[in-house]
């Protein structure tokens, strides 16, 4: 790893630079280096994942709006009461699979299909993919024709379960969910817990499932603190990066390609500081056109989820364990409430008839958990959250300065689809099914948010969803496939440059978008290397 790094001292020419060290270009850099002749640049603008709140899995919204937090914010949201979102995005080694919840989720085999039969991405449906997803995991307990258990991404069971959780899943099972101990199998439809990526009960995140392993490797080179401000561009070929390291410009330049990596904030801005994108929109902002892209920065969508919270009684929460025993457990042993992931359990489920997979995700939490987690709790509590996976609603990303050190312009346009909020008000509805049930109602004290769930009328609920909604941290489609990049991953218009990370899913997968996303990569590098 080269972090204060002297320019004449390093190479400075490589066959492959990529623009981002997270769940993405940590895998494209392992893979690619795996060829000793194939010298790799790996960018990254944060520094080292050496937090100590990264590796504990409960501990992961600590990190949200400190040194590691690209710490966005949506624009003022029409459909939300005018209220803008914060959007947490990790900023070091390994990217948001260094600050997510760690939930292992691939997605629904409709997804990708979709992405082949109506958005011309040949080669990605879902007997393309699963391979790669295979590839990648290695999951301790679940095997067979849908799971890998060599993989470089550890996926192991939890190693706590508060009984809040197994309390829900039981009560999910009587409200006529059906019971699964795999989401990633032949069904995702049903209750259960969520396996996560994880070893012996520590996060495991792409940095150290693909990074670390490939870091002795003389064909790699790892730059942190390194921001990319430019692909530079010679007419239409990628011929290199500029990047901003510790207030001092620099270019490296490539032999082969530039990759982007940064995930759907960072790939479309940096496309449209460097000249391709909408043609009008960067001449607004007195940047040169080289490639007129008008996709770049279009479609983008992510997953809004909105929770119903309980007080809880006759037991526990995740706050009351967080004891400096338990802490000591989890450091000894991987084990305990400091192993949780904090939304444990959950579920998919379809809220009306006629849909070809499930439009509806549910997480739950045994503490009370809302607005990123950033209140801190003062009762013991229970938090259940819908979260719509499968989105109608489409916003955009766009410049705010040609300065690359300025925050993008981000309008993920929450609700713009009245279609979308039916179904988080139908989902929010089953949330409240299940907890009439025996199995969690008896845990259950009194509503916290909203502070009443009797007899609320639909337009009610949809007032405490507009009030309640945050990001579930999954923004993809601002690098489509289709629009923006071609089924290889290459930049339209452009020679040399490809995007490999969240943006270019045409729509999103219906879970957590980690997983995916590492697939995505997983692919890519066989695509790259030919």
């Amino acid at each position: 790893m080269c972090d204060d790094f002297t320019m004449a001292a390093e190479r400075d020419t490589f066959d492959y630079i990529v623009v981002g060290a997270g769940s993405a270009g940590c895998v494209l850099a392992a893979r690619l280096t795996e060829n000793p002749g194939t010298t790799v640049l790996l960018l990254e603008a944060g520094g080292e994942d050496d937090a100590d709140e990264i590796r504990m899995p409960a501990a992961f919204s600590a990190l949200f709006k400190t040194r590691w937090d690209w710490d966005y914010e949506t624009v003022e949201q029409k459909h939300m009461g005018g209220r803008t979102a914060y959007w947490p995005r990790m900023k070091a080694l390994g990217g948001c699979s260094s600050m997510n919840a760690m939930i292992y989720i691939r997605g629904n085999a409709v997804d990708y299909d979709g992405w082949r039969d109506e958005h011309g991405a040949t080669g990605w449906g879902y007997d393309d993919v699963l391979p790669y997803f295979m590839r990648a995991e290695g999951n301790t307990r679940l095997t067979g024709r849908y799971h890998g258990a060599d993989g470089p991404l550890r996926v192991e069971d939890r190693r706590y379960t508060h009984e809040l959780s197994t309390a829900w899943v039981d009560a999910a099972v009587a409200a006529g969910l059906k019971q699964t101990d795999d989401f990633n199998g032949a069904s995702q439809e049903g209750a259960g817990h969520y396996q996560v990526t994880c070893y012996r009960g520590n996060r495991w995140s792409t940095a150290d499932a693909y990074l670390r392993p490939a870091m002795d490797r003389p064909n790699l080179t790892v730059r942190t603190h390194c921001q990319a401000y430019a692909v530079i561009m010679d007419g239409t070929r990628a011929t290199g990066v500029g990047y901003l390291h510790r207030g001092e410009a620099h270019v490296s330049t490539v032999d082969g390609e530039v990759i982007l990596a940064g995930g759907a904030v960072n790939s479309p801005q940096l496309l449209m500081l460097s000249g391709i994108g909408p043609a009008e929109h960067l001449r607004e902002h007195g940047i040169d056109v080289a490639v007129n892209l008008p996709g770049v920065g279009e479609n983008l969508h992510d997953h809004p989820a909105a929770g119903i919270i309980w007080t809880t009684k006759d037991t526990t929460d995740l706050v009351d364990l967080a004891t400096v025993p338990n802490m000591l457990r989890w450091k000894l042993t991987g084990g305990g409430p400091f192993a949780s992931n904090v939304g444990e359990a959950g579920g998919f489920t379809r809220t009306r008839d006629g849909l070809a997979a499930p439009d509806m995700q549910f997480h739950v939490a045994p503490t009370i958990f809302y607005d990123n987690g950033l209140h801190e709790p003062n009762v013991p509590g229970f938090t259940s959250a819908a979260t719509l996976v499968s989105p109608a609603s489409r916003g955009r990303l766009r410049l705010r300065s040609a300065n690359p050190l300025w925050r993008p312009e981000i309008d993920p346009a929450y609700y713009a689809e009245q279609s979308d909020m039916d179904s988080m008000v139908a989902g929010c509805r089953t949330l409240l099914e299940i907890a009439g049930m025996p199995a969690i109602a008896r845990f259950l004290d009194k509503p916290y948010l909203p502070s009443t769930v009797d007899n609320l009328s639909d337009d009610e609920l949809a007032d405490h969803i507009r009030a309640m909604t945050q990001t579930l941290y999954h923004p993809v489609g601002t690098c489509a496939m289709g629009t923006v990049v071609d089924p290889e991953l290459r930049v339209h218009g452009a020679e040399g440059l490809r995007v490999v990370d969240a943006s270019v899913m045409p729509t999103i997968a219906r879970g957590n978008t980690n997983a995916p996303t590492i697939m995505i990569a997983e692919k890519a590098a066989d695509l790259i290397r030919g």
